[in-house]
């Protein structure tokens, strides 16, 4: 029996494409006017003449250095995520303890403090240790509040391996370290997926710590770099969405490659 079309939901599907990419088209095109024709155009009109000034100039006048500040700071929590919460997630979860399940509870705690209770105390803290206006300084705070969110994520996935994997490892003689890594890591991918996306998206995205914890413009990262475009005569709204557009794809392609394992690691354990 042959379906018949459901109009309805092709239509909804359509007026959802336009939502979707109405702004995206107001954005990627305003990236290739000058300032005059975005003043005469609007935001909605189509350029007379395409022109890649805005990102040119963007990445002459210093955005490169914001961009590969920031890089360093993204890479750097993501890789500091992986060698600590991945560990700290198989201890919790092998261990029997009761100590084990305190701790963790203490430090899920984490979970509860936003970073702008505790700016001022981790602003003294990295004076104190010589970290201000470094990019170090913003790395550590930043990785230290992706972490309760990451070890959570992990745990969860971790406690869907089921025992008898253990087991049969353990019957084979492997010690703990070659079941963290021949079994644990391959079977919780999706999860390290996303610890991996969560916090390169907190460190990309970081606002708070960038602008108290750091001063000179050789340590700004994106997110501060962009007040740039503000100046006392206005804001150059095609070379800010030029910039944008800029800090997006990094980003973006971290989600594509991961996505699948991402969604997975979501709905449990990756691959198994």
């Amino acid at each position: 029996m042959r379906k018949r079309p459901h109009y309805l939901a092709g239509f909804g599907s359509i007026v959802w494409l336009f939502v979707i990419g109405l702004p995206l088209y107001v954005m990627l095109i305003a990236t290739f006017q000058t300032r005059a024709d975005y003043a005469e155009n609007g935001p909605l009109g189509f350029p007379r003449h395409l022109t890649l000034d805005n990102y040119v100039n963007d990445l002459s006048e210093g955005f490169a250095q914001y961009f590969l500040n920031t890089v360093v700071v993204t890479v750097s929590v993501v890789v500091l995520v992986l060698l600590l919460v991945p560990p700290l997630a198989y201890a919790i979860v092998r261990s029997d303890g009761k100590a084990t399940g305190r701790v963790f509870r203490l430090f899920l705690l984490g979970l509860a403090i936003p970073s702008q209770a505790v700016i001022v105390p981790m602003f003294y803290l990295i004076n104190e240790a010589g970290l201000y206006d470094n990019l170090i300084g913003v790395i550590l705070p930043t990785t230290a509040f992706a972490m309760p969110v990451c070890a959570l994520i992990l745990t969860g996935v971790m406690r869907d391996i089921t025992p008898e994997l253990y087991e049969a490892m353990t019957v084979d003689g492997a010690s703990p370290w070659r079941i963290f890594v021949q079994l644990v890591l391959p079977l919780s991918k999706g999860g390290l997926a996303t610890i991996v996306v969560f916090s390169a998206l907190q460190a990309w995205n970081g606002f708070l710590f960038p602008l108290v914890l750091t001063q000179s413009t050789e340590n700004k990262v994106i997110t501060m770099g962009l007040y740039d475009f503000q100046t006392e005569h206005g804001v150059d709204i095609p070379g800010l969405l030029a910039a944008v557009v800029l800090s997006m794809l990094p980003i973006l392609l971290v989600y594509l490659f991961a996505r699948r394992a991402l969604v997975q690691g979501l709905m449990g354990v990756g691959g198994k």
